[in-house]
C-alpha cells in the first residue's frame, strides 16, 4: 500500500487545488494524521509564502510548521541546478517528504506550479520527484479552450512520460471539460487509455474558475477605495464603460465587473444603482483606470448607499488594465470558504474516489531510484548507531569522510592512526574532526595491544604462528582493526584506501570466518544507475568460482539486496541465454542455476541469460518471453571475477552510476574493503553499509 500519491500536471491553472482539497478531505475521514507537502513552490516575492499551503493548512488545521511543507521556492531550485547541485535538491525533498511520511498516515504531493517561463523544467523536476519519492501518480489536465483531440493527447502524452520512468499513474482527471464534450472524451479515451488508469472527468464551473473582486484587485495592483466588505464578489463577466450609459445597462450580465476611466461619475451611480435595481443583475464591481478618482459629490452619493459594491482604483489605462485583468486567473485563498467548499464538493461528486482509494491501496513500488536507496542507507545506519573502525587514518579521504559522518551523526568511529599526525593532517585540510563519538588509536601504543596479539597466538597457533609472529602482525592496521571486530570492541572495519584487497580481508577469512552454512565469501556492489539500483556480484573477490560457489554468492547477493530494500530478482549471467549456448562456461552457469532453485526455492532465478535480456525488457521479452526475471533483473551474478569487474567499471564510467561497494558478504562480522582508487564519497558510503550490516 502507498501511504503518498502525487498530483501532477503539465499546465498552470489546471485544477491542482480541488484535486488536493478533494484527496485531503477524502483521506481525513479515514486517516488520523494526513500532511500536504509541496516540494518546490512559487513566490512572487519574498515577504509572501505560498497562499495554497496557508489554505490547506488553515481549513485542515494542520499542524506542521509551514518551512516543512516545502523544500524550496523555484528561484532557488533554478540557482542550485545552475551550480551542479540537482542532487541537493532531490535529497533535500526525499529528507523532507520522509519525515512527513514517519510522523503521518498518509502524505498528499502536490507537483510544481508552470507559472513561470521553463515549463519543460518544471514538467521534468515532477518526473524527478515523483520517481525518487517513489509514489504513485494522479495526472491533471485541463479542457479549457482546448478541442478533445488536443485534451486526449495531452493527456496521453503525460502518462507516457510518467510510465516511460516506471511510475505509477494510478488516476487521470481531465478538468474544465464542456458539458456537450465530456461524453466523447470519455468514449475516445476508453480505447487509447490503459484499462488499469482511472479516468475522472470534471466539468468547467464558472463558480470556481472565475476571480474574485479581491484577486483581481490584487493582481492588477489596485487600490481598493469603496466596497471592501464585498470583495469577495465573483467576477463573470466584464466590460468597458466607455459608452453612452443606456448602452452600458443593455450589456450588463450577472456579476459583471464594469472598467471605465475614473472621471466617468454617470457610470460610476449607474453600475451602484443598477446593482440594488431588482430590474437589473448583479454587478460584481468597478475599476477606475488612469489614475482617477471620482469627483467629492459622487462619493458621497456612493458613501450613502446601503450597499456598496467594490471599486478598484488603478494608474494604468483602460486598455492595459483590460489586458490583465484578463489575465487574472481564479485561486481559493483561505478566507474564501465557499470555493474550498464548493471545491471539495466537485471532488466529490466528479472523481471516481473509491476506485481512487483501491488503487492506493494496492499499490507497490517495483524499483529504488539512487536518491532513495542513500537515503534510506543513512535513515537505516542512524537507527541502531554502530561502532566502525577506519584502520587508514593516514589517508586524507579516510578523515574527511570521517568528518562528514560524525557530523551527521551515523556512527561511532575509531581511526587508527598516530593522533598528532592525525591532528597536522586536520589543520591542513582546514576540518575539525568532531570529538563526541570518535576514537583515534595507535596500534602500537594501545592498551590493547598485548591482549590483541595474545588473542591472535591462540587463535592461529595452530598454523604455527608464534606469540612474536602475533605481535608483528598486530602492529598492521588491518590485523589490529579485525581484532576490534572479532572481539567485540567494534562493530566493523573499513579498509583499503591505500591497502590491497588481499591485505584488508586476510585477517577476517583467518579469525571472523564465514557464517554458518556458507563456504564462500563473496563481494556485491550496489549500482546506483539513473533511475534503479542493481547488485552486481561478484566483483572483486572470487577469480573464477564454481557452479556450487556461484550458487552460494547469488542467495547471498539475494539477502543482500533484501536487506537494502531492493526486491531480487536474480539473473545468472553467460554469453547465452535460455538453453542456445552450449560450452563449459555456460553449463557451469545453467548448474548453478538450479543449485539456487533447489536451495532457495522462494528466490526469483533465471539462468543462463545475458546482459542485454536481463535489464531490457524489449529484449528480455524477445528472448525469454516467460521469465519473471528477463528485462528487470536487480541482482546480476558474474561468471567470473573478470567478466564482473570489467562490466561494473564499464557501467560505472560510461553511464556515470556510483558504485558503492565492494560490500564483502558471507563473514560472520562486517569487514569492508575499499578500492585505492575510492573517493570520499565511497568511503562514506561503505562505512554506511558497513554500519547496517553490523545491525
Amino acid at each position: 500500500m502507498s501511504n503518498a500519491i502525487y498530483i501532477a500536471t503539465n499546465q498552470p491553472y489546471s485544477g491542482k487545488s480541488v484535486m488536493a482539497l478533494g484527496l485531503l478531505n477524502m483521506l481525513s475521514g479515514k486517516t488520523k494524521k494526513v500532511a500536504y507537502f509541496k516540494p518546490i513552490i512559487y513566490r512572487p516575492n519574498e515577504k509572501e509564502a505560498d497562499y495554497h499551503i496557508q489554505m490547506i493548512a488553515s481549513y485542515f488545521k494542520i499542524n506542521t510548521p509551514y518551512e516543512d511543507m516545502y523544500a524550496f521556492t523555484r528561484e532557488e531550485v533554478l540557482q542550485y541546478r545552475a551550480a551542479g547541485n540537482d542532487a541537493y535538491v532531490i535529497d533535500t525533498i526525499i529528507e523532507k517528504f520522509k519525515k512527513l511520511e514517519e510522523e503521518n498516515d498518509f502524505v498528499v504531493v502536490e507537483g510544481t506550479d508552470f507559472l513561470k517561463d521553463g515549463v519543460s523544467y518544471d514538467f521534468d523536476a515532477n518526473l524527478v520527484i515523483a520517481k525518487n519519492l517513489g509514489i504513485p501518480v494522479i495526472i491533471l489536465v485541463s479542457a479549457d479552450k482546448s478541442d478533445n483531440e488536443s485534451v486526449i493527447n495531452n493527456l496521453l502524452a503525460v502518462c507516457k512520460s510518467f510510465g516511460d520512468r516506471d511510475i505509477q499513474v494510478l488516476a487521470t482527471v481531465i478538468n474544465k471539460a464542456t458539458t456537450e464534450n465530456i461524453a466523447s472524451l470519455k468514449e475516445l479515451l476508453k480505447e487509447s487509455l490503459p484499462k488499469d488508469i482511472l479516468l475522472s472527468i470534471i466539468p468547467a464551473d464558472k463558480d470556481l474558475d472565475n476571480p474574485t473582486m479581491k484577486e483581481i484587485a490584487e493582481s492588477i495592483g489596485g487600490t481598493v477605495i469603496l466596497g471592501k466588505d464585498n470583495l469577495s464578489n465573483q467576477v463573470d463577466h466584464s466590460i468597458v464603460g466607455a459608452m453612452q450609459l443606456n448602452n452600458l445597462l443593455l450589456r450588463l450580465k450577472p456579476n459583471t465587473l464594469i472598467v471605465t476611466p475614473g472621471d466617468r461619475g454617470d457610470i460610476i451611480l449607474a453600475a451602484m444603482q443598477a446593482n440594488i435595481s431588482s430590474n437589473y443583475p448583479k454587478v460584481a464591481g468597478l475599476v477606475l483606470t488612469g489614475g482617477l478618482k471620482p469627483d467629492e459629490p459622487i462619493l458621497r452619493v456612493i458613501e450613502g448607499l446601503e450597499t456598496v459594491i467594490p471599486v478598484v482604483e488603478v494608474q494604468t489605462g483602460t486598455f492595459e488594465t483590460v489586458t490583465n485583468i484578463s489575465k487574472t486567473p481564479s485561486r481559493i485563498s483561505v478566507d474564501n470558504n465557499r470555493k474550498i467548499s464548493l471545491a471539495i464538493n466537485t471532488f466529490d461528486k466528479y472523481v471516481n474516489a473509491a476506485g481512487l482509494e483501491e488503487k492506493i491501496k494496492t499499490f507497490h513500488t517495483a524499483g529504488i531510484t539512487p536518491h532513495m536507496f542513500q537515503y534510506q542507507m543513512v535513515k537505516r545506519a542512524k537507527c541502531h548507531k554502530k561502532h566502525i573502525v577506519l584502520a587508514e587514518g593516514n589517508d586524507d579521504r579516510i578523515l574527511t569522510a570521517a568528518v562528514r559522518l560524525l557530523q551527521q551523526d551515523i556512527v561511532t568511529l575509531t581511526i587508527l592512526g598516530d593522533k598528532e599526525e592525525i591532528g597536522t593532517a586536520m589543520r591542513r585540510l582546514n576540518l575539525t574532526l568532531p570529538t563526541d563519538n570518535l576514537t583515534i588509536i595507535n596500534p602500537l601504543k594501545s592498551d590493547s595491544f598485548e591482549r590483541y596479539a595474545e588473542t591472535l597466538y591462540e587463535l592461529r597457533k595452530s598454523k604455527n604462528v608464534t606469540l612474536e609472529m602475533a605481535r608483528d602482525m598486530m602492529g598492521d592496521v588491518s590485523y589490529y582493526g579485525t581484532m576490534m571486530v572479532y572481539l567485540g570492541d567494534a562493530d566493523g572495519m573499513v579498509s583499503g584506501a591505500v591497502h590491497t584487497t588481499q591485505h584488508t580481508i586476510r585477517p577476517a577469512l583467518q579469525f571472523v570466518k564465514t557464517k554458518p552454512g556458507i563456504n564462500t565469501v563473496s563481494s556485491v556492489f550496489f549500482m546506483c544507475l539513473e533511475d534503479r539500483v542493481c547488485v552486481f556480484g561478484d566483483c572483486a573477490v572470487n577469480p573464477n568460482p564454481t557452479a556450487e560457489q556461484l550458487a552460494e554468492i547469488a542467495i547471498s547477493a539475494a539477502e543482500s539486496s533484501i536487506a537494502f530494500g531492493i526486491e531480487p530478482l536474480i539473473a545468472m549471467l553467460s554469453y547465452s541465454s535460455g538453453t542456445s549456448g552450449v560450452g563449459e562456461d555456460v553449463d557451469k552457469v545453467r548448474k548453478a542455476t538450479e543449485l539456487v532453485k533447489q536451495l532457495r526455492p522462494d528466490l526469483k532465478v533465471e539462468g543462463p541469460i545475458q546482459y542485454d535480456a536481463a535489464v531490457d525488457p524489449v529484449v528480455g521479452k524477445q528472448k525469454m518471453p516467460n521469465s519473471p526475471v528477463a528485462g528487470q533483473a536487480s541482482v546480476l551474478i558474474f561468471p567470473d571475477l573478470n567478466t564482473g569487474n570489467n562490466t561494473y567499471k564499464a557501467v560505472q564510467r560510461e553511464t556515470g552510476a556510483l558504485a558503492i561497494g565492494p560490500m564483502l558478504q558471507g563473514l560472520n562480522k562486517p569487514v569492508n574493503d575499499l578500492s585505492r582508487g575510492c573517493t570520499i564519497e565511497d568511503i562514506f558510503n561503505t562505512v554506511v553499509i558497513t554500519a547496517i550490516q553490523a545491525q
